[in-house]
């Protein structure tokens, strides 16, 4: 019996895939794990290689401490995909939630890079990135304020933030995040030269389906958007039916 051989650097997590076309990469939402694709690779068909991001201050990472602005995280990124994915392989962006940020950005910068062929960026349950003028940047959320928003973005994960010795767990990297998140506004729109699907839930209180629009502004190659019955954390009990999606898009 032959086992695919994993990848496993300081950033990215995956399987192999021998004779991939093109490779994904998944982003996680805040607070989140390179964990929460685990399972994807053996949805997809085996001309799509997946690999995810596994963020500073989580898991295995659990130590570190992660970068303060969305810059220095997607900068870091950037840079790990170049130094650590040496192929010239096709390149596939998903992020959901946080990720979808985090992945705008990185796919800005692999596309300034010209080293990877970007083919396309997906993102889930945000809406794009808001400038200065639109809204302005927040102070850091308070520990109570954060565990208000996710309780009401999953409630039905929501028992595991009411045991307070998992806190020093679980809290770090949300503080680190959902900080993150508050300070980020880009100063303009870098309009990428690859096509922008879009997905979310039709029940989602923190994008409505509407604002998903919004990110025809950062592409020159058209949106296309998915709306998925469920809330904010669909792609849970849509994951079959959200891989088939996404790789609809990239064959």
């Amino acid at each position: 019996m032959t086992t695919t051989p994993g990848i496993r650097t300081r950033w990215l997590r995956g399987v192999r895939a021998p004779g991939a076309r093109i490779r994904l990469l998944c982003f996680p939402h805040a607070g989140g794990a390179a964990g929460s694709f685990h399972g994807w690779s053996t949805l997809t068909p085996p001309q799509i290689e997946v690999l995810s991001v596994q963020y500073p201050g989580r898991q295995d990472r659990l130590p570190e401490r992660g970068p303060n602005t969305m810059d220095e995280l997607a900068d870091a990124i950037a840079e790990a995909v170049l130094d650590e994915v040496a192929d010239d392989l096709p390149l596939a962006l998903f992020g959901h939630s946080m990720g979808s940020s985090v992945a705008y950005e990185v796919a800005r910068r692999l596309e300034e890079a010209r080293h990877h062929t970007l083919a396309r960026l997906i993102v889930s349950g945000r809406t794009r990135p808001r400038l200065p003028q639109e809204l302005a940047p927040r102070p850091a959320p308070t520990d109570t304020e954060i565990l208000a928003h996710v309780r009401k973005l999953d409630p039905e994960g929501a028992a595991l933030y009411d045991h307070p010795e998992l806190w020093p767990v679980i809290m770090p990297s949300l503080r680190a995040d959902f900080g993150l998140l508050a300070s980020y506004r880009p100063t303009r729109l870098h309009r990428l030269a690859v096509p922008v699907t879009a997905c979310g839930g039709d029940r989602d209180p923190a994008c409505p389906a509407e604002d998903l629009e919004a990110w025809s502004d950062v592409t020159t190659e058209g949106l296309d958007i998915r709306v998925f019955e469920g809330d904010h954390f669909y792609l849970n009990p849509r994951r079959e039916e959200l891989v088939d999606f996404i790789a609809s898009r990239l064959l």
